[in-house]
């Protein structure tokens, strides 16, 4: 056993000396030689700084926490208990367990990704989620990428390049992280052609827009914003016979997606691809990982000369997805061939659809529980707040939901310190809860908790 007495900076022990001791050569065998050795270096160092005793326990202890920082995951599980549930920063869609067993079935050895099984030749990736695309939006072809920016992106590269792109003013959006519109068609290397105001956007201001150099129309949902009050814009069916009456493609971009009509969930209606190529649509763009639940990609549905015009672009190999994303994304898809049993299967879904006396049910059973380990730290109470979708969808429309209210004791209702201290000690449990500051109280919305047996387990000790 180690003797947990202290040593002067004049007995500092020589790095070889304390990678013999017993417990520091368990972390070489656990971790590596390299690893260990850089933590022993940097603790001794740090000693030397401090002008601080030490004891060997204690440096060992610092070596082994040296060690576990260095090794653990930065990519963490969390509970999102922020009112938001396609939250960008947290990943946004969760994904079916069916779409992980089959990311871990191709993860785990060679698979048939570009592989034809039938011909014994190469093969294209994409036959294996396209078929599922066309049979559930009705387009002619599709293809998918890494992401809708990545999709809208491409496609103006393929179908536009150095020629002009009519947009509604009104429809220039810009999504998370300034990311915008006219920037995306600047690297595309087409000419952006604005027309309409703001507000206020005519088929004629399209019509008189087009020029020899017009390449295509883009329609861009409002799927991040909401424009009210006196407001116009052109009817996609009239925008898609322009479009075909002039020989171009109309291209719409819907962003966040939806295979489904949201209404049978209690939801606001949102387009679906089906919809839209039946107005007129040549070709639609959407995310994978909103509201249709899936991985992080971008899908391009439509006409299969334009399509296949997409895929001879060689930015497309840039942009493609990898085996994991193709095998969940396959998946997802199958599971939208059982409508009746979408809201068990796909997570997102579920979560949009929970019912607020459910909700409510559990907050009542998890406040005592936090009142107890918050002791005299912090008051808690259950309250009705108003989640949101996120991720750009549905941005007006809030969903009725439960949270735990806590506010420190003794702190005024509107300390800003205190309650930022309160969010980072939830941040530094086993797993980290994320919850959301607002009018005074750190609030922990319920509504994406479903292990409530995993979150209730972390508050079984004291908090320190």
């Amino acid at each position: 056993m180690i003797a947990a007495q202290g040593h002067s900076l004049m007995r500092l022990p020589a790095v070889d000396r304390v990678l013999g001791w017993p417990a520091v050569a368990a972390l070489i065998d656990a971790h590596g030689r390299a690893l260990v050795v850089q933590a022993v270096r940097d603790e001794l160092a740090s000693v030397r700084g401090q002008s601080a005793e030490f004891s060997e326990v204690s440096l060992v202890h610092s070596v082994d926490a040296r060690v576990t920082a260095l090794v653990a995951p930065s990519l963490r599980k969390v509970f999102n208990l922020t009112g938001t549930v396609l939250h960008t920063n947290l990943g946004r869609a969760p994904l079916p367990p069916q779409a992980i067993e089959a990311m871990v079935r191709v993860a785990s050895g060679a698979s048939n990704l570009e592989f034809d099984l039938a011909t014994g030749k190469r093969g294209d990736r994409d036959v294996h989620v396209e078929e599922w695309l066309c049979r559930l939006t009705g387009a002619e072809a599709a293809t998918v990428v890494n992401n809708n920016a990545a999709a809208v992106l491409l496609t103006l590269n393929s179908l536009a390049l150095r020629k002009e792109v009519i947009v509604s003013r009104g429809e220039l959006i810009e999504i998370g992280g300034a990311f915008r519109l006219p920037d995306i068609m600047a690297r595309a290397g087409c000419k952006l052609r604005e027309v309409g105001t703001t507000n206020r956007t005519h088929l004629r201001d399209f019509s008189q827009a087009i020029v020899a150099k017009t390449a295509l129309v883009l329609k861009v949902h409002a799927s991040n914003y909401s424009i009210q009050g006196f407001t116009a814009e052109a009817d996609a069916r009239e925008l898609g016979l322009l479009c075909k009456a002039q020989g171009l493609p109309f291209v719409v971009d819907l962003g966040s997606g939806t295979l489904v009509d949201l209404a049978r969930f209690g939801l606001p209606h949102e387009p679906t691809p089906m919809e839209t190529l039946s107005e007129g649509a040549d070709l639609v763009t959407f995310s994978g990982d909103k509201l249709l639940g899936g991985p992080q990609a971008g899908i391009i549905v439509g006409r299969s000369d334009l399509v296949a015009a997409i895929k001879k672009n060689p930015m497309k190999r840039a942009m493609r997805c990898d085996k994991l994303t193709i095998a969940a994304l396959g998946e997802v898809l199958r599971l939208y061939a059982d409508p009746q049993r979408l809201v068990q299967h796909i997570p997102t879904l579920r979560l949009l659809a929970r019912p607020q006396v459910e909700i409510d049910a559990m907050a009542r059973r998890l406040e005592p529980v936090l009142a107890k380990w918050l002791g005299e730290r912090a008051h808690v109470s259950v309250v009705a707040v108003q989640s949101q979708i996120g991720s750009g969808s549905l941005p007006v429309d809030l969903l009725p939901s439960c949270a735990l209210s806590i506010t420190p004791v003794g702190a005024k209702r509107a300390s800003g310190r205190a309650l930022d201290q309160l969010a980072a000690h939830f941040r530094n449990l086993g797993t980290p809860v994320i919850g959301r500051i607002a009018d005074g109280v750190f609030l922990l919305d319920l509504r994406c908790l479903e292990d409530e047996a995993g979150f209730l387990g972390m508050f079984t000790l004291p908090l320190a």
